[in-house]
């Protein structure tokens, strides 16, 4: 298959709320984002992909659109997003942007419409309106069912501003290929596709077998990757969370998506014979599609890799976030650092999400009144929810906002954040940007997509070579270990003690 910008890419997620302010008022927008251009271009990474942008309540963070072909006043506008697109492309990085096609806003026109319309209107009919509701949970916690002033009831998986689309209705299927083109016609070059496979409902299944992975779901991404088709190197990347990979693969065959997000691995505890199952079980998966491995160690939805691998348990479980568990800091900054080595070697595309490159670690104590994430409130404030991997980025200075913008940041930032700032760690030869610069830099020449070979080696270490003869070992284990005979180390994610790789590093070597 031929290579393609997508199949071994560099991605960045951008949050744009927390990345850079452009304006004053504490909320990143595309004017900072604009002006922090040159900064994703040197760390090395071929495309970004940005968290919707579209005009929104924010009941979650921008997930409830109220309007799919405009930009969030808050953001900018829709003259400056094309400007942002162009000047990406300038510099030579790929644009991805979220669509979100399982729900919608209340504040959507739609939604308002079929409000004022009445039960029985096909306004209604977009969505699923009820004259009783059902017995599902909300994935967000409480009932997935809101009752509106006639009497009925609209279904929501996740939050009540957000009401699920009928995707068996003609017209919602029409809208979403309208929406497609109008962001593909302005050179946006990949869309990456919000919970890609809860957009079919069953009443009569149970929760969640009724909306989770139905078989017509896949005529929808169909039907969406021929228009894509239609244009020049457009890709579909899809948020698909499942354990069983053969249901996974389904999404990745060669008339639906072209990508999808590799959350196993995410999820996987820092132990080497879980990465190596995941590992191997993934390249299983997606060598006979012909679809690249996406490898993925955090998002704006999980708790960052530096905390997560420096508790006692180390996997990811959306049902069991361990939020507020002990973490020591320096073990898991030392194995994150490991990982995003281990990352980068493997064969396909890797995304790394913003502050990732910093070494951010999760930020447990933000004060209750200042949570903004739905899971708060709709836990009945049990649940501190996703806020603390969303912090706005630390840019320079010694006291906060670090450089994020001149007003107070949407959410607080940790004064000793100063040690990790973009101008600190600049100066700073060992620090985990400059490992992630190097790292970037080398992979565009050395790596991407491809294949590997594992290297015999201690049960506790992963290596392997790639085909342009760099080889990636990483120690898992509590003791040294000897490398491999080798010419040269091109990298190491900590110091090395003479020809042994110590615990929880990794290295890369020709």
């Amino acid at each position: 298959m031929p290579e393609t910008w997508w199949r071994g890419a560099a991605i960045y997620q951008v949050y744009l709320r927390s990345f850079a302010d452009g304006n004053g008022d504490g909320i990143g927008d595309l004017a900072g984002l604009r002006t922090r251009l040159p900064y994703l271009a040197d760390l090395g990474v071929n495309a970004v992909w940005l968290n919707p942008w579209y005009p929104s309540p924010m009941a979650d963070g921008g997930y409830d659109v109220a309007d799919y072909r405009d930009i969030e006043p808050v953001f900018g506008t829709l003259a400056e997003a094309e400007r942002f697109i162009g000047e990406a492309h300038a510099l030579g990085i790929k644009v991805i942007i979220d669509v979100v096609p399982n729900h919608s806003s209340t504040a959507s026109a739609w939604f308002e419409e079929a409000l004022a319309a009445g039960p029985g209107s096909p306004a209604r009919e977009r969505f699923w309106f009820r004259d009783e509701p059902g017995d599902w949970k909300s994935i967000f916690g409480g009932p997935a069912w809101t009752q509106v002033p006639d009497g009925q009831w609209y279904l929501h998986l996740f939050d009540p501003g957000q009401p699920d689309f009928n995707w068996t209705n003609p017209e919602v299927h029409a809208e979403f290929h309208d929406v497609l083109r109008f962001w593909f016609d302005r050179g946006v070059d990949g869309i990456r596709i919000d919970s890609a496979a809860v957009l079919v409902k069953d009443f009569d299944g149970g929760d969640p077998d009724g909306y989770t992975d139905l078989d017509e779901v896949h005529e929808i991404y169909r039907g969406w990757r021929r228009l894509a088709d239609e244009y020049d190197e457009r890709i579909l990347v899809g948020e698909v969370w499942f354990p069983d990979q053969e249901r996974f693969a389904r999404y990745l065959r060669p008339d639906e998506l072209h990508t999808a997000f590799n959350f196993d691995f995410l999820a996987c505890p820092w132990e080497p014979a879980a990465l190596r199952r995941s590992i191997e079980q993934t390249l299983d998966t997606h060598i006979p599609l012909g679809a690249p491995p996406t490898w993925v160690l955090s998002n704006h939805d999980v708790a960052r890799v530096v905390t997560r691998y420096g508790r006692a348990e180390t996997s990811w479980d959306h049902g069991n976030r361990r939020d507020g568990a002990p973490s020591d800091l320096e073990l898991g900054h030392r194995r994150a650092r490991a990982a995003a080595l281990l990352a980068m070697a493997l064969p396909g595309s890797v995304y790394v999400y913003q502050g990732e490159e910093l070494g951010l670690p999760e930020v447990d104590d933000i004060p209750g009144e200042l949570r903004q994430d739905p899971m708060w409130t709709r836990s009945g404030h049990t649940v501190p929810g996703r806020d603390g991997c969303r912090v706005p980025l630390p840019w320079a200075g010694e006291e906060p906002p670090f450089g994020f913008g001149a007003g107070e940041p949407w959410l607080p930032q940790p004064e000793d954040w100063r040690k990790l700032t973009v101008e600190a760690q600049t100066a700073d030869l060992g620090s985990t940007l400059n490992l992630y610069r190097a790292a970037l830099r080398l992979r565009r020449d050395r790596l991407g997509d491809g294949t590997l070979t594992w290297l015999q080696s201690r049960p506790d270490v992963l290596a392997f070579t790639r085909e342009s003869g760099l080889t990636c070992v990483v120690n898992l284990g509590a003791d040294p270990v000897r490398l491999p005979p080798h010419e040269s180390v091109l990298l190491a994610s900590g110091p090395l003690d003479g020809d042994e790789l110590p615990s929880d590093t990794a290295v890369w070597l020709t």
